[in-house]
């Protein structure tokens, strides 16, 4: 549906929850709350679903928002989720009961009973803020996740997904009055000193593949606990792939429980490897440029896999 009918939907209803993604990011958790609170604007009773595995940079977001564990929704709402394998186990329970599911993944697996999908968008916030201009006046309040998850989404506004309607959106947002310039900084110019402990072992131990023009860097869970990291030392460390001089497809590996990795893939504007496909093999899924998915099995193991599954799509 379009957003105009998702506004229309989310008019008629009321006490709605809303979902966000397993380890959210800023675009998830941005939506989600730009969501609730212009659901509130309205009069409606709306809440965010509490998700254990928030990081304290994106939890500011979602600050008084959170469900209260006694709360019965009559509508729930996912943003930014692609696929069943991306709830969390305290969200599982409403995965057959999904009303409305707003997203821009093209390996969107339409699980909810309508779906407002928009795949030419770089952040899901992009369609967020148009439905929230179809319920009533963009506050800072509404303008301020919007921007955090649009943001994020676009590595600040880097990434080849970034269009001209990001910047007009990402614009609009900015007219509200918001403190646009804490958002960047929080997200992209502060980073702790485990953090950066994190990322020089990354870079110090990288494994090329295809003549260079692929990278493995792994962060294996021994690793975590000798620099003593957390889940806010290790937020989007897939980024660092992209940085490297001549590589187009960089695989980021996050060792989440023994022989469990989370694999983070991305890939180049000149779809020499299209990462969606690469990580639909291996049961996971995203964008052509920056796809998912949980592999299993020894550090060697994993990588093996990974590179089938690259070497399966990619073009000569």
């Amino acid at each position: 549906m379009t957003t105009r009918e998702a506004a229309a939907l989310l008019r008629g209803h009321n006490h709605i929850l809303i979902l966000t993604h397993r380890r959210p990011d800023g675009d998830t958790v941005g939506c989600g709350a730009a969501l609730c609170v212009a659901l509130r604007q309205l009069g409606k009773t709306a809440w965010m679903l509490y998700n254990p595995d928030i990081t304290d940079t994106n939890g500011v977001y979602a600050q008084g928002l959170w469900a209260p564990e006694d709360f019965v929704p009559e509508f729930v709402v996912a943003v930014d989720i692609a696929a069943r394998s991306l709830f969390f186990p305290g969200s599982e329970q409403y995965i057959d009961r999904v009303d409305l599911a707003v997203d821009h993944h093209p390996s969107q697996e339409f699980f909810a009973a309508q779906t407002c999908l928009e795949a030419d968008k770089a952040a899901c916030g992009e369609i967020v803020y148009e439905i929230c201009r179809e319920l009533g006046e963009i506050t800072p309040q509404v303008a301020l996740p919007l921007y955090a998850a649009i943001s994020t989404d676009t590595g600040c506004f880097v990434y080849a997904n970034t269009t001209a309607n990001t910047h007009r959106v990402a614009a609009a947002l900015i007219d509200t009055g918001i403190d646009y310039f804490s958002v960047n900084k929080r997200h992209f110019r502060t980073k702790s000193r485990k953090r950066l402990a994190l990322e020089a072992d990354l870079l110090s131990h990288m494994e090329f593949f295809h003549e260079g023009k692929g990278v493995f860097m792994s962060v294996p869970l021994s690793l975590m606990e000798q620099i003593g990291a957390t889940e806010n030392d290790a937020e989007d460390l897939s980024t660092l792939a992209n940085l490297v001089e001549g590589v187009d497809c960089g695989a980021v590996l996050r060792e989440l429980k023994p022989d469990v990795w989370k694999l983070s893939l991305r890939t180049g504007a000149d779809g020499r490897v299209n990462a969606t496909e690469a990580c639909r093999l291996l049961g996971g899924g995203g964008h052509a440029m920056a796809a998912g998915a949980t592999v299993e099995g020894t550090l060697p193991e994993v990588k093996e896999k990974i590179l089938a599954a690259i070497d399966a799509v990619k073009r000569s």
